[in-house]
Order: structure tokens, then sequence, then C-alpha cells
């Protein structure tokens, strides 16, 4: 196979560019800068991008797509806001809740039931660790797991029997980043016996966004680490794919029939010091494709 070569689409300073999404309904993709309240959209076939909504105030972890192709935008402190795009309007799915919530959210995604798993960054300055919840389609969170370091990327693998869930450990020094694979019930929500799929202590950087492609392979970005690493089923390095941005953030798989991989990436600093392109969002030939991703379906 020949090496993918990383090609800039949008050529932007995202702070922290993350969680792409395709929109199958518009040929779309979405993608957000999270500490700058942004979420964007580009038009493969314009070659043109937008920026679709900005919130001053709250920062967004992330967003899934609704049934109804609206975006559930997850922010601060338990608040989850749906932007209806045809109106403008942007209507409270659940208040925020600090004293439950002590942080942002942090990358989500939703289960093929609309249910969706939202993780919460830590407090370091409480000395409180992150966790990660389910928001179930009736408007109630549900903790799932009590405690990691830093949650980020997550995924199902093709026969919807586990999920895959990344503790990236950035504000842990001891902490060398992991993927975790449970059990999950599609029926009940519940994920259970948790194993670990990468422990990322000999690889440079930390597992950051993941997807799992169509042949049940892992996916996942290294931030800090320059790359894209493709895992096989059994835990085993199969490939890497190289980048200037020192963080990559996450990535996704979009196109007719999934296959082209849009990744993104952070500059939370400068160019001069995170790399060239940083913040940028990529389009790469991966030589394999996706699935699409499922919508949320959260009664609002």
């Amino acid at each position: 196979m020949a090496d993918a070569i990383p090609e800039i689409v949008v050529d932007i300073e995202c702070e922290t560019g993350e969680g792409p999404l395709w929109h199958p309904d518009e040929e779309l993709l979405y993608w957000c800068d999270i500490p700058n309240g942004r979420i964007y959209r580009y038009d493969p076939t314009a070659d043109d991008h937008e920026l679709v909504y900005e919130d001053a105030d709250e920062r967004i972890g992330g967003f899934t797509f609704q049934t109804d192709g609206s975006l559930l935008l997850f922010q601060e402190a338990g608040a989850v806001r749906r932007l209806d795009q045809d109106s403008g309007t942007v209507d409270t799915v659940t208040d925020p809740d600090p004293d439950r919530f002590h942080e942002r959210f942090n990358d989500v995604i939703a289960d093929p039931e609309g249910r969706v798993y939202a993780g919460v960054m830590p407090d370091t300055e409480r000395d409180l660790s992150g966790q990660l919840y389910r928001l179930d389609t009736d408007g109630t969170f549900t903790l799932v797991r009590e405690e990691c370091v830093l949650p980020n990327g997550m995924g199902f693998t093709e026969d919807l029997s586990k999920f895959y869930f990344t503790d990236t450990g950035e504000v842990d020094p001891d902490c060398p980043g992991y993927i975790y694979r449970y059990d999950y019930d599609r029926a009940t929500g519940d994920i259970s016996n948790p194993e670990t799929f990468l422990d990322a202590s000999d690889i440079e950087g930390m597992p950051d966004g993941m997807t799992v492609d169509d042949e049940d392979h892992v996916w996942s970005a290294f931030w800090d680490g320059h790359k894209l690493i493709r895992f096989a089923p059994d835990g085993t390095r199969e490939r890497t794919v190289e980048f200037d941005p020192r963080k990559v953030s996450s990535l996704t798989f979009a196109g007719e029939g999934y296959e082209t991989a849009y990744v993104t990436t952070a500059c939370v600093e400068t160019r001069a010091e995170e790399g060239a392109g940083a913040g940028s969002l990529y389009r790469v030939d991966l030589g394999v494709s996706g699935r699409e991703e499922f919508r949320s379906d959260i009664d609002v």
C-alpha cells in the first residue's frame, strides 16, 4: 500500500480542532474548535468552509447529529443544547449542573439506540478526575465510569458487542494513555468488563480521538505525537501515518462510501512550536473505508 499523504483542506489555526463528523444528508464535514466554542463545516464539492456557530461564552466539547439532522452541542458543566440550523435557534436540552459536572464535556459519541456517551474533563484545580456519562434518550444522565484521567475518543466494533474508550492521560505525567475495550449491551447501553486494548507507554504522544474502520481496525490520533496509528483488533500496531502538526486530535471517515478520512489538529501555542499546518483540517486516503456514525435521538 502506498504511503498516505495528508493534505490540508482548511488552513485555519483552530486552538483545538476536534470531533469531525460527516453529515450524509448534507454531504458536509463538520468539526469544532473546543476552546473557542465554534462549529465549522467543509464542503468537499465546493472546496470551501464556513463558520456555522459560535458561542463566545461556552466551550463546545463535542457534538452529535440528531435523527432530525440538527446538532446537539455538549458544553459546560452538563449543559447540552440543540442547534437548529434552519432557524438558527438554540434550545436547552439539559441545564448546567456544576455540582455534578465539575468541568466541560470532552468528546462524545452516539450509540445505535440514540444514546450519547459523553466524557467530562478533570478539574485539576480541585483534584477531581475525569468521568464518562451516558445521556439516555429521555434526557437523563447516568455515570458509567466514575474515574479516568482525561476521557477521549470512543467507538464500537462492527458487531456492536464491544465499546472502545480512550483515556488520554495528558494531565497525569504517570499515565501514558490507554484505550480500553468494554462489553457493550445495546439493549441497556451498559458497558462492563473493561480490558486494556492499548497501553501507549512505548508510543510518542498520547491517544486522543479515534474511529473504527470497516475492517474493524482502530485508528487513533496521537496528541503530541504527529501521527495516526492503525491497530488490529488484537491490539497489534499495524500502520502509522505521519503529520506535520504535533497535536493530531481526531479523525472520521466521510464521503460517498466513507472512503476518505478527515483529520483534525490543534494549535494550542503557535505553528512555530506546534508544526506547520497546526490547527488545520486534513484529508487523507488511508486505503480503507469507514462506516456512518450513529445519530443521537435525545428527547428535546
